[in-house]
């Protein structure tokens, strides 16, 4: 391990002191309702663009709003010393949708809600928290004297699938050169066991069309008789997967999948991983498998097909004797490196037309997988990093999530990309009663500066 200026006593100081404002700032943030897929919070993203300005500003940066078709991207650049590294942060500020009463939230979901070392709200965590503690990392790094560039990629549509970040990227491609960048939008094994990851899964979502008729039938005068929407697109999710194994039934689905190498299984059995633990986090009652390797497996190295949700018929209390003449299938397809989206798109469509050939099949959100590598110098200072901030050695895995934003990256800014994630499986990404916690936020802040304290060495 290269030796530190940091002083481990001072900055734990320091990082107390910042407490009060993180987590005033991290209750600002959560309050704006930034959901980037519901088109009636166009004002909550303005505002959440317009709040990132400010606290870029705060911090010494040149900020910007970059316009795109849909949300904005915003841009900080803090220049210390033109002759220092630049190293990019990206971190995305839209969140998912929250239903309190529907979804079972304990607490208002966009309310700010502190419980001890726990910040519940939507967002705390997916990614407001993360990016917060990478934001008070690079604060610790310029009070520290740290001979890096900084340079803010905060993204409003991520949890869209990031259809603008591509095209304001590569037209302002000149100007956000970067030496790496740094990604804080993933997730431990567990507390007790940081993680960082170096491959993502992409995705291929879809949607499911039939209509066989005008409007839902009297189930005693047309059954039997008349066909059932629901019914059929039942059938064909049962065609399509098998949801007992999770095997996939479209043919050439694997043909582009390649194994995990021994060196990564090796990584996987060495990462602490624990099926008991996993089920417990994310509080499933069972699995499809329980053999630790075999899972981890299953959500980092292999692609699946999901079922999502089925609408059409009759859905209140009770039962309507109806006969459903139209429904959607909302399915996905995660794809690991190697596979293309739009074959694997292509080979659905080929399928469904030869099971059903009246379903209509249409494309939704698109990401491509990503591999990257988990060695060489930003790997080795990722490492030290995080036994820095937690006094815990990290281990290297892929990551079953997608992130569009990082293929775009690693395509147009040429430059290494390292996941430096914060989150925590029973943190719930995505699920009701999200939160963060102090814990990760404050070794996080020391992680991040120890991380670039290390790459400022790397140009010279």
């Amino acid at each position: 391990m290269s030796k530190s200026r940091l002083e481990a006593r001072a900055l734990d100081r320091y990082v107390k002191g910042l407490r009060p404002e993180f987590e005033k700032t991290l209750k600002h943030m959560v309050e704006i309702p930034s959901v980037s897929m519901d088109p009636k919070r166009k004002s909550a993203m303005k505002a959440s663009a317009a709040h990132a300005v400010d606290l870029l500003k705060a911090l010494g940066a040149k900020a910007r709003i970059v316009k795109t078709p849909l949300y904005p991207l915003v841009v900080g650049k803090l220049i210390q010393d033109k002759s220092y590294p630049t190293v990019t942060i990206y971190n995305h500020l839209d969140v998912q949708p929250a239903d309190g009463k529907k979804e079972g939230w304990k607490h208002e979901p966009f309310r700010f809600t502190k419980d001890g070392d726990r910040y519940l709200g939507r967002g705390t965590t997916d990614d407001k928290g993360p990016a917060l503690t990478a934001y008070y990392g690079v604060r610790c790094a310029l009070d520290n004297r740290i001979p890096l560039n900084f340079q803010f990629l905060w993204e409003l549509e991520e949890e869209i699938g990031s259809p603008s970040f591509e095209g304001a990227l590569r037209k302002h491609a000149a100007s956000l050169k970067t030496d790496s960048v740094v990604v804080s939008d993933t997730i431990w094994i567990s507390r007790t066991r940081p993680a960082i990851s170096y491959a993502l899964r992409g995705v291929q979502a879809a949607l499911l069309r039939l209509e066989t008729g005008v409007k839902d039938v009297h189930s005693g005068l047309t059954g039997g008789a008349a066909r059932n929407a629901v019914a059929e697109l039942m059938d064909l999710a049962a065609r399509l997967v098998d949801a007992r194994t999770g095997r996939v039934r479209i043919p050439g689905f694997y043909d582009d999948v390649t194994p995990p190498s021994r060196r990564e299984l090796q990584s996987f059995r060495d990462s602490g991983f624990k099926t008991s633990v996993f089920r417990r986090a994310h509080e499933l009652k069972s699995l499809r498998a329980t053999d630790e390797l075999e899972v981890m497996q299953r959500i980092w190295t292999r692609p699946t097909f999901e079922v999502h949700g089925i609408a059409g018929g009759y859905s209140g209390p009770g039962v309507k004797t109806v006969v459903p003449q139209s429904g959607e299938l909302k399915v996905s397809m995660r794809l690991v490196p190697g596979q293309k989206p739009a074959k694997m798109f292509r080979a659905l469509k080929q399928h469904v037309k030869k099971l059903n050939p009246d379903v209509k099949v249409i494309s939704d959100s698109v990401l491509e997988p990503y591999m990257g590598d988990f060695s060489g110098p930003y790997a080795d200072a990722a490492r030290q990093a995080v036994q820095f901030g937690f006094h815990r050695t990290p281990a290297f895995v892929r990551e079953g999530a997608s992130i569009g934003a990082v293929v775009t990256m690693q395509k147009l800014l040429k430059a290494p990309i390292t996941f430096l994630g914060l989150s925590l499986p029973e943190h719930g990404y995505h699920a009701p009663n999200e939160f963060y916690d102090w814990g990760q936020a404050s070794g996080g802040v020391k992680m991040f500066t120890r991380y670039f304290e290390e790459i400022s060495r790397l140009a010279r």
